[in-house]
């Protein structure tokens, strides 16, 4: 009985290997072969963010531990040096670097609520349908494909004090026709952050829009049906409806800010005086005009550590709110 049920059997195990021809090796299943496949896809990026972001990030601390002159061939290491020096009121680079801070502080100050608020606005219209709703959405987009240099090149021409065209229509209007845009403050903040937003708000409203068409229409069907007007659909459908992008939202239009350094060296060459040299500009000039590659290094680590800090805080608040609004469904 059991020899009967053997020889039942072995046809079933000859049966479920894989066909070829006798004598040939059996070839190896696509699983096996597979195991290697995501990182060869994987090899290109990695090769790319290994070269371009982690080696330069590993260098430049090794480079802030040291007093790096790229122009002499001896780099003495002194430890921490750099870092105490930037918490030194009486070192040569202290004054100047928080300086700096407190310039791209009052940058992101102000550019960031815009860059959050006017990008939905604009997408909120864009979002509805009328005649030439393309055309627009391409007007709004169009000055973020711009460099930043041509941007602030043809700003800095349309803001000057006595061939800009902004001064002349100004006082076509009867305002006043001398406002000193890029040499005087608080004007030259008003010039800066208003190109900025006017370059980069149609990137920030290309995500609210995507965003927007992801919240479903019955939500607004059934809001209207409680009898909600536009203003509490807004608030209750479509904010709610957003929060997963805000962060995103938030964190990238602050690091950007943050990092500015176009703008400000373009278009007021950081003046006047030092008002706004932003701390980009500070470190640019630290260590590639003044030979001073260590200092350099360490405040861009320390602003690294603020932005960090930023950052976290930013998920915090975010996170704190989808805490509350759970608590709140369970309840």
């Amino acid at each position: 009985m059991s020899t009967k049920a053997s020889a039942d059997a072995l046809p079933t195990r000859r049966a479920s290997r894989p066909a070829g021809r006798r004598g040939q090796p059996v070839k190896p299943t696509a699983r096996q072969q597979g195991a290697a496949t995501p990182w060869l896809f994987l090899a290109p990026y990695l090769l790319l963010f290994g070269g371009f972001v982690v080696l330069p990030a590993v260098l430049g601390v090794w480079i802030s531990l040291h007093s790096w002159d790229y122009t002499l061939p001896l780099k003495p290491f002194v430890g921490l040096e750099n870092y105490v020096s930037l918490f030194r009121p009486d070192s040569t680079v202290s004054g100047p670097f928080w300086g700096s801070m407190r310039a791209t502080g009052i940058f992101t100050l102000f550019s960031v609520p815009l860059l959050l608020t006017i990008p939905l606005a604009v997408a909120l219209l864009m979002s509805r349908k009328f005649p030439g709703r393309n055309f627009l959405r391409a007007i709004y987009f169009a000055p973020y494909v711009l460099g930043v240099a041509v941007v602030a090149v043809l700003w800095r021409y349309l803001l000057d004090n006595n061939i800009g065209l902004v001064n002349h229509y100004l006082g076509l209007l009867g305002l006043p026709d001398d406002t000193a845009w890029t040499t005087s403050t608080p004007a030259a903040w008003v010039a800066l952050v208003g190109v900025t937003v006017w370059w980069t708000l149609g990137f920030n409203a290309v995500i609210y829009l995507a965003a927007l068409q992801d919240i479903p229409i019955e939500l607004y069907e059934a809001a209207r049906v409680d009898g909600a007007n536009a203003w509490q659909q807004f608030v209750h459908v479509t904010i709610p409806g957003l929060k997963p992008i805000l962060s995103f939202i938030t964190i990238i239009t602050l690091l950007a800010s943050a990092n500015m350094f176009g703008q400000s060296y373009l278009m007021t060459q950081g003046g006047p005086g030092r008002e706004t040299r932003t701390a980009i500009y500070q470190i640019a000039e630290t260590g590639l005009r003044n030979f001073q590659m260590g200092s350099a290094a360490a405040m861009s680590y320390v602003l690294t550590l603020f932005l960090m800090a930023v950052s976290a805080f930013v998920f915090w608040i975010f996170r704190e709110k989808k805490e509350s609004t759970a608590k709140e469904a369970r309840s």
